[in-house]
C-alpha cells in the first residue's frame, strides 16, 4: 500500500503543474490577444488611404515577394487655427535583400516643382497646398523614384507618443535655450512637452534645418527604440492609442504584418542621407537650391536600391 502513495502524490503535483501551465498559457494568450486588439484599433484609426498611382513603377508592390520599397513620412506641425505644413520630409526606402533601410532627409526650403500646382516653390509647400497626394507626387517627381507609402506625424501630438513610452534619451550635440527651456550638451532624458521643443529649434542652431532635421531623427529614433523595448509592453494601450491619434497613413494592417514578418532584417542597417545644396534669395524669399549634379546621385543611390533602372 506504502509503496503506491508516491505514484498518487506525483500524478497529484503533476495535475497541479499542468493546471498552472494551462492558466499561464491562458493569461499569456488574453494578453497577446490584448495587445493584439488595441493594435488592430489604432491602425484602424490611423488608416487614411489616399487616391493615387505611381507612374515610376511597371508593376504593382509585392511586398509578399520582398520587393524593396519607399515610405514618405511627413512631419506636420497641426497647431490650433493652423492648416499645417509639412515642417518634415524624410523619404524611407526598404531593401530586405540587402538587409538595409536608407533614410534621406530633404530640407523643407528645397525649390522644386510642385506637381498638381503649377508652380516652382518651397518643397513643403506641397502640403500646404495640396496635402498628402500632392506632398507624395512632388517628391516623387524630385527624387525620380516611386514613393509607394506615407506616414504623418503629428508633430504637435508627437510629445503624447513620447510620453507613453516614459519619455526618451537622446545625445545632443548642441548647448541651447528654447521656449524657455535650456538643452545642454550630453545625455538628455526628455519628456514628452521638452521633446518637441528640443525637436522645433532651428534659428539658434548653425547648421539651420539640417540641425532640426537632425533633432527630429534622434527623438523619432528614440521613440521606436523604447517602444520597441519589453519593459514598454506593460503600457501598450496607451502607446497604441497615442499612436492612433497622432499618425496617418495608408499602410493596412495585413501589410504592416508582412513588413514585419519579410523585412525585419533592414532594420540592423540604417543609413542616414543628406542633401546638400547653396543658399539663394529669388523675389525675396530664400530657397534652397540643390543643382543637378548632387541631384542625380542621390536619385542614383535610392533608385539603385529599390532595385530600379
Amino acid at each position: 500500500m506504502d509503496t503506491k502513495r508516491p505514484k498518487k502524490k506525483k500524478r497529484k503535483w503533476l495535475r497541479i503543474t499542468l493546471i498552472v501551465v494551462l492558466l499561464l498559457l491562458i493569461g499569456v494568450g488574453i494578453y497577446i490577444y490584448s495587445v493584439w486588439n488595441s493594435l488592430n484599433n489604432a491602425v484602424e484609426t490611423m488608416q487614411q488611404p489616399i487616391e493615387r498611382e505611381t507612374s515610376k513603377r511597371d508593376k504593382t508592390l509585392s511586398l509578399n515577394n520582398k520587393e524593396p520599397f519607399s515610405i514618405l513620412m511627413l512631419g506636420v506641425d497641426e497647431r490650433d487655427g493652423d492648416k499645417g505644413r509639412s515642417d518634415t520630409m524624410i523619404v524611407v526606402t526598404v531593401n530586405p535583400e540587402k538587409k538595409s533601410a536608407k533614410l534621406l532627409s530633404i530640407p523643407r526650403d528645397t525649390r522644386t516643382e510642385i506637381i498638381g500646382h503649377g508652380t516652382t516653390d518651397k518643397i513643403n509647400h506641397a502640403y500646404a497646398f495640396g496635402g498628402v497626394a500632392m506632398a507624395m507626387d512632388t517628391v516623387e517627381n524630385f527624387l525620380d523614384i516611386p514613393i509607394d507609402y506615407y506616414m504623418q506625424i503629428n508633430m504637435e501630438g508627437f510629445q503624447d507618443i513620447v510620453n507613453a513610452v516614459g519619455g526618451v534619451t537622446v545625445n545632443n550635440d548642441l548647448d541651447f535655450t528654447y521656449e524657455g527651456v535650456h538643452f545642454k550638451k550630453g545625455t538628455l532624458t526628455l519628456n514628452g512637452e521638452d521633446a518637441l521643443k528640443f525637436s522645433r529649434m532651428r534659428y539658434d542652431d548653425p547648421r539651420g534645418d539640417f540641425g532640426r532635421q537632425l533633432r527630429q531623427r534622434m527623438i523619432i529614433e528614440a521613440v521606436v527604440k523604447k517602444g520597441a523595448s519589453l519593459n514598454s509592453l506593460t503600457n501598450f494601450h496607451n502607446i497604441f492609442e497615442a499612436l492612433g491619434k497622432n499618425i496617418k497613413t495608408d499602410i493596412t494592417f495585413d501589410e504592416m504584418v508582412d513588413i514585419q514578418a519579410n523585412y525585419k532584417s533592414a532594420a540592423t542597417n540604417i543609413e542616414q542621407l543628406t542633401i546638400t545644396g547653396t543658399g539663394q534669395t529669388i523675389n525675396k524669399v530664400w530657397y534652397l537650391i540643390v543643382d543637378e549634379s548632387e541631384k542625380t546621385k542621390i536619385q542614383n543611390t535610392l533608385k539603385e536600391h529599390l532595385n530600379i533602372k
